[in-house]
This record gives structure tokens, sequence and C-alpha cells, in this order.
């Protein structure tokens, strides 16, 4: 079962009317073993288990042979020895760090094709044993392993076909003008011109999107979040520009839902976007006050897994787009109340309008459109399907 499916069962049933706060996210994971063996059928079977839930991606390479396993967020352990069984195609298993990215490298005797999702499996923890991601495969070109390509060929062409629904949330409006620059600019009218240009460019893309706001109206947090629950949406996008106290401060920064803040800037920052609710709107329709407060611990892991895959993509693509980052680390945590949902997402933060330079640049079309252009990009690689 897929983590996004694991998302959609619990989106309704493990729903829990509560005052109780939402359960810390899993932390780092962290490889436990390596092994391979023999299946039915002449397959090999690769086993990697690891502390927690695995999110992977495949490549398969060639002179030599070797199938990678791309594992997100995971560090490696080099004191694990592979445990290697005889008659399989694989002839040695490596293990590479690349940043926050655990690479793991069977070297092959022999090329294999795509293997299949209905031979990837990913077992829960057992006794002893953690998670294991569990891949069979066979050598390459027998008809077999074409059918199965072609049947994976044939999904992947499906989940294109498929239209994603994305939520923006434009933050702020109407009583609540977020951040105002010394200068007078507000927050919440920039956010909004770069959620419009994101929206127009993602529809152009083929994408299903949905605004919190397309206006200037307050929107309590709730009711952003409970958006993004009532569209089934698949991504939750929250835009935001950002103030210091230091006017030499400038950058980005990215931030994913958790209880703990991954720092005190970032416990601020929260505070700062949660005191939003304090203000009051006559007749505002306010949404089921303790919906969403409490999920299965599940479906928790599998929205932060999600969630820290988009906020890494996001974080590549504005580096690559040259757009400068906040001092330290580009991905924080805190718990921001408009991400408090079911839906995997992030914040982001676009700049500081109180540093003079980047106010400028915020306001203009051009650095508008170098960040909508960066985030679409980020979307295209996230895996909507996983």
């Amino acid at each position: 079962m897929s983590r996004r499916t694991v998302l959609k069962i619990a989106g309704v049933s493990a729903l829990v009317v509560t005052f109780l706060p939402r359960m810390a996210f899993a932390a780092r994971n962290s490889l436990l073993g390596l092994r391979s063996g023999a299946q039915p059928g002449n397959k090999t079977r690769l086993v990697i288990e690891t502390s927690s839930r695995p999110s992977y991606s495949l490549d398969y390479l060639t002179e030599p042979a070797r199938l990678v396993v791309n594992l997100s967020n995971t560090s490696g352990d080099t004191g694990i020895k592979p445990s290697l069984a005889s008659g399989t195609l694989i002839k040695s298993i490596s293990q590479e760090q690349v940043g926050d990215k655990l690479q793991v490298i069977a070297t092959l005797t022999k090329s294999i094709s795509e293997i299949p999702k209905n031979q990837i499996l990913v077992l829960d923890p057992n006794g002893d044993s953690g998670y294991r991601l569990a891949l069979d495969f066979t050598a390459g070109g027998s008809s077999a392993s074409a059918s199965a390509a072609s049947t994976a060929a044939a999904s992947k062409e499906q989940s294109k076909a498929r239209k994603p629904i994305i939520v923006i949330d434009a933050g702020h409006g109407g009583k609540d003008p977020g951040a105002i620059s010394k200068a007078g600019t507000r927050e919440k009218d920039i956010v909004l011109k770069v959620a419009k240009k994101l929206k127009d460019k993602l529809d152009a893309n083929g994408y299903r999107t949905y605004m919190t706001r397309d206006k200037d109206i307050f929107l309590n947090l709730d009711t952003r979040a409970g958006i993004a629950e009532k569209n089934h949406a698949d991504l939750f996008i929250s835009l935001h520009a950002n103030a210091n106290p230091s006017r030499q401060m400038r950058g980005f920064s990215i931030y994913t839902l958790s209880k703990k803040a991954s720092d005190e800037e970032a416990q601020k920052l929260a505070d700062a976007e949660n005191a939003a609710d304090k203000i009051e709107v006559d007749g505002f329709a306010r949404f089921e006050p303790n919906i969403r407060n409490a999920l299965s611990a599940l479906q928790q892991h599998a929205v932060s897994e999600l969630s820290v895959e988009f906020a890494n993509g996001v974080t590549t693509t504005f580096k690559k787009a040259g757009i400068i980052q906040q001092p330290g680390p580009a991905l924080r945590q805190a718990p921001f109340g408009v991400l408090r949902s079911t839906i995997p997402g992030a914040l982001v933060e676009l700049g500081h309008l109180s540093h003079a330079e980047e106010e400028k640049l915020l306001k203009t079309n051009d650095h508008q459109d170098k960040l909508v252009a960066a985030i679409v990009k980020a979307i295209g690689k996230y895996d909507f399907d996983v």
C-alpha cells in the first residue's frame, strides 16, 4: 500500500475529534541492513532494511550493470556488511551518502529491465526486523521482463494522464496584512500576486488548482487547510514573505509541519503566523474546531514524508534559479496552524520585506516569475503517485 493510498483511506476514517495535539513526526531514517536472496521464478531479491518507512526512487545503470536505490532523508552506516546469497544477479552491494540522500548500489552480473511496482514491497517491522524494502527482478531481455516493463510504462502513462490537485494559499489577507516593509509594502499583496501567477502557470501545465483566496479577504488557518481537505488536494502550498528585526537578513526559507520547531527562529515565525487567528471577523463561517487535530501515526508519517520531499524539491529549484537562501538551513520545521491537515504541503517564505533590496525584488514581475517558475519545476519533479 502506497503512502498516498494511506492518506486517502485515513483521510476520513482516521480523523479523531479531540483537543489532543498532533504527534511529532518521525525522525530521520537510517539504514539497518542490506542483503540479497533468491526467489522462485529465477528472481533475485534485494532487501534494504531501515528504521522508518523508506521513501525511494530507482535508477538503472549500465557498463557495468547496476541498480541504484535512492533513499531520501536517510543516513547510511558503513559498518553494515551486506549479506549476499549465491546464485543471484547481485555481485556486490555498496552505499554512498549524497547529502541527505543515501544511495544503495547493487552491482549486477547482467542488466535488468525496469522493476514493475507489483514486484516492489515495503514490509512493516516484524520481530527484530525494521522496515524492509524488497525488490524482485530478473535479467533483462526475457519476455516476462519485457511484459513487466511494458506494464510499468503503461502505468506511468496513466499516472501522467491523471491531473494532480494543488491548493495554493496566499498568506494573510483582509484585516491581517502580514509583514509590512518600511516603505509600506504589505505581505498579503505580494503573496496574492505570486499565488495568482502560480495558479495560471500550473493550470497551463495541466494541473487542477484552487486558491484559498483570490482577493483581499481574511481567512482563519483552519479554513485554509479545510479548503485543501474539501478539494481532496494532492499538495498544499502556503506562500508568505518574511520580516526580521535585522535589516540585513534576506533570502527564502521553507517550512514543513512538526509539533516542535527546528530552531528558535522557526518557532517565532510560527507564533507570528498562527497569531492571525486572533483576528475576529463578524459572521465568519468557522469550520469545526477539532477536526484534523489528531490523526493516526501512520497517516502523519506519510504526510510528513511527502511534505519533506516536496519542500526539498523547492529548495533545490530555488537554489538552481539563483534565488538567495536565508542563512542557516533552507528547510525547517515548526507547528504552523495552516499546515495542520491530512494533505502534504509546505509553507514557503519567498524572501524578506524587511530587507530593502529584496523588498524591491519581490515587487518586480521578473522576480515573481522566477519564483513561480522554480516552484512549478519542483512540482514537476514531485512524485504524486508514490
